[in-house]
């Protein structure tokens, strides 16, 4: 539980977010570790410390557990500082800053050693810059179609949807048993939940940024990009979900939403479940989860990564001794335990151990087409504050905007906050 906590809070980390702490580095013959609250289970970081230990006579390792809250000026200064810890945990969408600040060592001809050909690309392109590889993937997670069995079944929908036209048949089939009643959604889908936009952008073929020479612009104002936002609209429209059109998935939070048992679907990540039975114990056993569906049969649709990298801070005392250290987390026996606490690992391609629970079973299949947001420094401004494609969003459900004009000023903003300082 403690782990699905912690990928909420990167999925949803700011790169501004406020507060302040000093570097806690080690000494001659420890290893410092950074890693977030709730990351790994302690039972896997305990037992890779004593291994690390006993194959590292003298040297001890000084685990660290940090908070989100305030981690990014905690990291600002460790990394500064004369004494930064040996090894550090941090968002994927916070490497590219500190790869491009020069505060983190290049791992590059250590990258085939740490399980390269086995790394999640989507993570790898994360902790990459410039040609170079700056961080290693450490764990992800993404978003899945949850569902209310009960709910399908009565409706008779015997299988879960693949395609799109098929999500919207089952939205049609669930509307016709299920909207008598008043309190009935067939799918609760926020108007500002960017992150399961970014699926029908992709799957569309469109995109948010892409490559503009050595920097990136956006990429809203296409054929395909608007492909998908229309069919995000046509979901909110067909589902006729009460949530606002103004907020995400935290405002409400969905899962309580979704624990009064009335709402059939929600496109969630799968620790979302877990917090609905804190309210609904039942709705546990009467959820499972599919793939976010594709335009193309066959396919999944494209999905947000949101997790962690790991990397070694370039004034690190012993880099020798933590780049063993990330070795054995990235060797297979601690990929599978990783994967065992319901995450998927960032440094292994097997996510067999996900497919005992049908919520993370659908969330390993569908992490094979995960993608990450640009992975430049910039891109910390577009989600900081008042993020353009929230508006765009909220402009094109409440009909204040045409989908061509509002992806068109949400693509000006978006370029120009990535040509920032670029």
């Amino acid at each position: 539980m403690k782990t699905w906590r912690a990928l909420a809070a990167v999925a949803a980390l700011s790169l501004t977010v406020a507060g302040c702490g000093g570097a806690s580095g080690g000494g001659d013959n420890t290893l410092t570790v950074w890693l977030m609250d709730g990351s790994a289970p302690d039972v896997l970081v305990d037992e890779l410390n004593k291994e690390f230990e006993q194959s590292h006579p003298g040297m001890k390792v000084d685990y660290q557990i940090q908070q989100w809250n305030g981690i990014q000026d905690r990291l600002t200064t460790a990394l500064t500082s004369n004494d930064p810890p040996d090894v550090i945990e941090l968002g994927n969408s916070q490497n590219p800053q500190f790869s491009a600040e020069g505060t983190l060592l290049d791992l590059t001809a250590d990258a085939d050693g740490l399980g390269k050909a086995q790394w999640v690309p989507a993570l790898a392109e994360s902790g990459a810059w410039e040609g170079q590889q700056y961080g290693v993937p450490f764990y992800a997670a993404n978003r899945v179609v949850v569902y209310n069995t009960e709910l399908f079944q009565q409706a008779g929908i015997t299988q879960p949807p693949t395609t799109r036209d098929q999500l919207i048949d089952a939205i049609t089939k669930l509307e016709q048993t299920h909207g008598a009643d008043p309190e009935f959604q067939s799918m609760y889908l926020p108007g500002q939940s960017w992150y399961a936009l970014l699926s029908f952008i992709w799957d569309s073929g469109g995109d948010i940024a892409v490559r503009d020479g050595a920097n990136f612009k956006g990429a809203l104002d296409t054929a395909q990009t608007r492909e998908g936002v229309e069919f995000y609209q046509r979901l909110v429209e067909t589902s006729a979900t009460s949530a606002p059109a103004d907020t995400d998935e935290a405002e409400p939070q969905q899962a309580e939403v979704y624990a009064k048992g009335k709402v059939a679907m929600m496109i969630a990540l799968p620790w979302e479940v877990q917090t609905a039975a804190e309210t609904n114990p039942r709705i546990a056993e009467i959820s499972s989860a599919f793939p976010i569906p594709s335009r193309y049969a066959g396919k999944t649709a494209p999905v947000f990564l949101g997790g962690s990298n790991l990397a070694i801070p370039a004034g690190s005392s012993d880099a020798d001794a933590a780049k063993d250290w990330l070795r054995l987390l990235t060797s297979q026996k601690y990929q599978t335990k990783l994967a065992e606490s319901g995450v998927v690992p960032g440094a292994s391609q097997d996510t067999s151990a996900l497919e005992r629970n049908p919520v993370s079973a659908a969330m390993a299949a569908a992490s094979k087409s995960g993608k990450v947001p640009p992975p430049v420094p910039q891109w910390a401004a577009v989600e900081a504050g008042q993020n353009p494609l929230k508006d765009m969003m909220t402009a094109v459900l409440t009909r204040q905007k045409t989908v061509v004009d509002a992806t068109m000023e949400a693509n000006a903003k978006i370029t120009e906050a990535l040509a920032a300082n670029s």
